[in-house]
């Protein structure tokens, strides 16, 4: 198995070394920064949009990484692919183009802003009315 015994194999290797550095205290006695992590209502709709994509057969797997300077939240088709989608949130972004993005396997970002409810709409292709 790929990584140590307590990092996911199918963690990539540019968070693998980011991920080495534990989490610092809250009490302020280390020097180790704290990770960033996702909030429950911003994991709640990733996890709405994930199911959906789940149900409709098109999404089997996802992994969720927390480093000091970014959370990111892979999606994959199956375990043993790489990720087709990351959804990154790095907070030192927040004053520029927002904190929340969506970048495919290629590199290419989907769509980055301040609200991830409007970020991730870019990954749901719900129904839509055809008139005509």
């Amino acid at each position: 198995m790929e990584g140590s015994e307590n990092e996911p194999a199918a963690c990539p290797a540019f968070l693998r070394a980011e991920s080495s550095a534990q989490p610092g205290s809250r009490s302020g006695s280390s020097n180790l920064p704290d990770l960033i992590s996702f909030s429950r209502d911003e994991l709640g709709e990733i996890f709405n949009l994930y199911g959906r994509k789940v149900c409709d057969g098109e999404w089997r797997d996802y992994a969720i990484a927390f480093t000091p300077h970014k959370a990111v939240f892979f999606i994959y088709r199956r375990a043993c692919e790489y990720a087709l989608y990351r959804i990154e949130k790095n907070p030192r972004l927040a004053r520029k183009q927002g904190a929340y993005s969506v970048i495919t396997a290629t590199g290419l970002i989907l769509k980055h802003g301040h609200d991830l409810s409007r970020v991730i709409a870019a990954l749901d292709n719900g129904l839509k009315i055809i008139s005509g």
